[in-house]
């Protein structure tokens, strides 16, 4: 019987393809690896304007670079994000320590959450500086499609931070169900340590010293 740890078997085995991008969690980072792509290259390509009563090129939301420049830093980092991911979860089930698997899981369990909040932050950000915004001299189709799919990062991270959080629960679980108290474990060929002290085979029994006791014939 093989055991498993963190949703894959330990003994290993050839990369299956097929399987492995049918996966909810390789579906769901290829989107948000795509959603990011579209944030950040519709950002650096059409998010800077140079509106004729300025001199310099501002952020097409209400001229604030900082919301651009938060968007395109956690488009980026998403970006590298899932393929960093993506090629640890094609390479897990080759990974045979259990530690190594929990390390990988606790980790994209806690980079799906961060970004999460950081894509609704952004999310929040862009519209509330689009609200504010003249649209004049603004490629409205670009903001808008930036503003949809940072709220389409906030779904796909979500989903990831509940595949891994469910991931991790069924690792610590499988964990506890395989642990055996060692005492308890009667396949073990050797035999558990006595608990007990046992009063040694040859005991003084003799009556008090200095007593004569006649021999018997």
């Amino acid at each position: 019987m093989q055991s498993n740890a963190y949703g894959a078997s330990l003994a290993g085995g050839a990369f299956d393809f097929e399987s492995f991008v049918k996966k909810p969690q390789t579906i769901l980072r290829f989107l948000s690896w795509v959603f990011s792509i579209v944030v950040f290259a519709s950002i650096t390509a059409e998010g800077y304007i140079n509106p004729h009563t300025e001199g310099g090129t501002k952020c097409m939301f209400n001229s604030n670079d900082s919301a651009c420049s938060y968007a395109v830093g956690i488009g980026i980092l998403a970006f590298l994000g899932c393929v960093i991911f993506l090629l640890l979860d094609a390479y897990f089930p080759n990974i045979s320590n259990a530690k190594e698997r929990k390390y990988i899981v606790v980790g994209d369990l806690s980079f799906s959450g961060a970004w999460t909040f950081l894509w609704f932050i952004c999310f929040c950000v862009l519209t509330n500086q689009w609200t504010k915004t003249d649209v004049e001299f603004v490629k409205a189709d670009a903001a808008r499609a930036v503003i949809a799919f940072s709220f389409f990062s906030i779904v796909t991270w979500a989903l990831l931070s509940y595949f891994a959080l469910g991931r991790y629960r069924q690792g610590v679980s499988e964990f506890n169900q395989d642990y055996t108290d060692p005492a308890q474990d009667h396949s073990s060929p050797y035999p558990p340590a006595p608990s007990n002290y046992q009063q040694a085979p040859f005991t003084n029994n003799q009556g008090p010293q200095g007593e004569y006791r006649p021999p018997t014939y």
